[in-house]
């Protein structure tokens, strides 16, 4: 038999492509990566290292030239009112990104795997988890078209509909445009209904790979689904949650998109988060863009801190698991 006519199950070590072997070159490999590594230098290293050197001048923009400042614009951070707010705020969207769409997200897939999937059937549970992630599809800017419905001002809102039917009485709360809180409520409400999806999917996938003689033992065990998602669930599907706690989290330290839709930071600056914030200082009527990247350096300081801790806490988890 030829070596043409072998199946790939019984070629010989002599037709599979070889690696290079010890103490040999391997200049040739590392060519493959030249292109990479220069646009990871010209798209992500250089930007972020030109921004952080501009948090140390005064630049009016355009073609003007930046003056160092030291750490002037660092102080004046420091002492920024508006800036902690905005700090203060990403509490909020932790809240509406983290915490309430991984807990819920959580139950949600256990529920659509261990009852839907096994008692009915899991085209079901497919199609429901597919209409979860629906609101991750949606564009951003749709996403808040949709709900400038649902928040419509006046008593033509749906939730002031709902409020209304519920309590008995007209219902016309400004939402978006009100009070600080109702703004506030308003964006995290939004969140919320976009990030749902995404750890029912990631939970769903990771479930696939425990085995479903577990769950049906516990079952013939006597043991009801909260015994089940405490014992079987939740401890198989512990890296993902890591994994979706570190990407939310990431998600609402940079958010700006629901911001600059919905409230442009209003009323009176009560939904600035730090992204926006430095946005407005540097697109807006500001006339030191130096200060606009000392809020960007933050938060991309802020970024970096929280995603090494995370990986940290996993690393430690998995040695102690192990």
């Amino acid at each position: 038999m030829s070596a043409r006519s072998r199946s790939p199950r019984t070629r010989s070590p002599e037709d599979l492509p070889r690696m290079p072997e010890p103490g040999k070159s391997s200049r040739g490999y590392w060519l493959y990566f030249i292109p990479g590594i220069l646009l990871t230098l010209l798209v992500v290293v250089y930007p972020i290292v030109y921004n952080v050197g501009l948090s140390f001048a005064s630049w009016r923009g355009g073609f003007t030239t930046p003056t160092f400042v030291g750490l002037d614009n660092w102080v004046a951070l420091a002492h920024d009112a508006a800036f902690w707010m905005s700090f203060r705020n990403i509490i909020y969207m932790i809240v509406a990104m983290v915490i309430i769409p991984t807990l819920v997200g959580l139950v949600l897939a256990a529920v659509l795997f261990d009852v839907i999937g096994r008692r009915f059937s899991g085209r079901l549970a497919s199609f429901l988890r597919a209409t979860f992630y629906l609101p991750q599809v949606i564009p951003i800017a749709v996403a808040g078209v949709l709900f400038g419905w649902v928040l419509y001002p006046d008593s033509s809102g749906v939730l002031n509909q709902f409020l209304s039917t519920l309590t008995g009485h007209a219902v016309a709360v400004n939402w978006v445009g009100g009070t600080g809180a109702t703004a506030l409520f308003s964006v995290m409400l939004l969140m919320v209904w976009i990030q749902i999806g995404y750890p029912v999917v990631i939970f769903m996938a990771a479930l696939q790979r425990v085995d479903p003689e577990l769950y049906e033992a516990a079952e013939l065990d006597g043991a009801g689904w909260f015994r089940r998602f405490g014992a079987i669930t939740r401890p198989m599907i512990r890296p993902e949650v890591f994994v979706v706690t570190l990407t939310t989290t990431i998600a609402a330290l940079k958010v700006f998109a629901p911001v600059f839709i919905m409230t442009q930071g209003g009323p009176n600056k009560a939904t600035y988060v730090p992204s926006y914030y430095a946005y407005i200082e540097f697109f807006g009527n500001a006339t030191n863009k130096g200060y606009a990247a000392t809020i960007a350096t933050s938060v991309t300081i802020v970024v970096s801190v929280v995603a090494l801790l995370f990986l940290r806490a996993q690393r430690r988890a998995e040695q102690r698991e192990a």
